[in-house]
């Protein structure tokens, strides 16, 4: 394994913070998730026309850039820094895999294009919220029961003359209130032959209603979807091997999230260093007490040690569960001490401090928690069959 970065991505990395820095400042972030879509659109416009963003990781054939998921994550990791809302997470690293893995040669020809350049937004609406299962993050997506198990709730599909209707509701959908593509996981066959597969769903479809919900983490708009005797168009051909599509993109996503969270944490953490050497009491910098500087270095070296889970994670997207608990646990305890060392300021609910926060939380409540996202690695690596650790 070699863990240095090429030329190409430290280029990446230093002109994708240049741009965040002037672009994306905690004023800006408000300003943007205040706005109807829930991030700036000409932002997003600037990361797809002068980076390639949305098509960093598509094939080059659909327009793409035609590098690494590993290129995705360390970009990942500069939005985390700054927490910019965009539809990077829903329509690069969710949607795009899966039209790429099981979407008919039309398909892809028609979507990846414009989702590459920036012109197309996507999402995947998973119903009953259970979108860490449906990943393959905290359960086996190939079970179907997070999807409804072809009995009453989540979606429903049934073919008609002209295609498939769908019937149901997804709850906290990424973008979902601003997406112009939905890949809607549904149920179709009935009881006895009951199989997930994949509808797209345009945003004009007649039958569609999506509502945006109040999120705990505003820079990560979600919205609850509708569909009433909905239009669909089936992501590929039935059969297809829709819970392996899900794991695989499950294992990108926990790749770039896990980079994106130690972005966040990185910058909580700086931003705690600067003020605790300005902040003084008794006379002296609150930074020049032992007991802060320990606090400070313990996170420190949980935040580096999440950072090189991360980092193997892109090179091996295998460790991607992994390397996400690590990182969702820094942040959150990163997070959480940076508002106890803030002090009184920390505390009010309109300083930046809480913006890192409520990511910490919101993105362990969507795609964790820690300690299931930890036991479906050991399952996955057999550690503990039959009750007894494997040696």
């Amino acid at each position: 394994m070699d863990a240095a970065f090429t030329a190409e991505q430290d280029e990446i990395r230093r002109t994708l913070r240049e741009l965040l820095a002037k672009r994306s400042s905690p004023g800006d972030v408000r300003a943007a998730v205040a706005t109807a879509d829930g991030y700036d659109p000409a932002l997003w416009a600037q990361l797809s026309e002068r980076l390639g963003l949305p098509g960093l990781a598509l094939p080059e054939a659909y327009g793409g850039v035609g590098c690494t998921p590993a290129d995705l994550a360390l970009a990942a990791e500069e939005t985390g820094r700054a927490l910019t809302p965009s539809p990077l997470l829903a329509t690069t690293v969710l949607a795009a895999p899966l039209i790429a893995a099981l979407g008919t040669e039309a398909q892809r020809a028609a979507l990846l294009p414009p989702i590459a350049a920036g012109t197309l937004t996507a999402t995947l609406a998973v119903p009953g919220g259970h979108l860490a299962t449906a990943l393959g993050l905290t359960g086996d997506p190939a079970e179907g029961q997070w999807a409804g198990g072809g009995r009453a709730g989540g979606v429903q599909a049934r073919p008609v003359r002209d295609g498939w209707q769908l019937y149901g509701e997804a709850a906290q959908v990424l973008d979902g209130h601003s997406a112009d593509l939905l890949l809607v996981a549904a149920h179709t066959g009935g009881f006895a032959r009951s199989r997930t597969l994949l509808f797209l769903v345009r945003a004009d479809t007649p039958g569609l209603g999506r509502q945006r919900q109040t999120a705990l983490d505003v820079t990560r708009p979600q919205a609850t979807v509708e569909l009433r005797d909905c239009p669909g168009e089936l992501l590929g051909t039935d059969p297809a091997d829709v819970p392996g599509a899900l794991a695989a993109t499950g294992r990108t996503v926990a790749t770039v999230l896990a980079a994106e969270s130690v972005g966040a944490a990185a910058a909580a953490l700086e931003r705690t260093v600067e003020y605790v050497r300005t902040r003084e009491q008794f006379g002296r910098p609150i930074g020049s007490f032992q007991a802060v500087k320990h606090r400070l270095a313990d996170l420190y070296v949980q935040l580096q040690a999440a950072r090189s889970a991360a980092y193997y994670a892109a090179w091996d997207p295998q460790a991607g569960g992994l390397a996400l608990a690590q990182a969702l646990e820094a942040l959150r305890t990163v997070t959480g001490e940076a508002i106890q060392l803030h002090g009184g300021i920390g505390f009010t609910w309109e300083h930046e401090a809480h913006l890192y926060f409520k990511r910490a939380a919101a993105d362990e409540l969507l795609f964790g928690p820690v300690h299931r996202l930890r036991a479906r690695a050991a399952e996955e690596a057999g550690l503990f069959a039959d009750g007894v650790v494997a040696p």
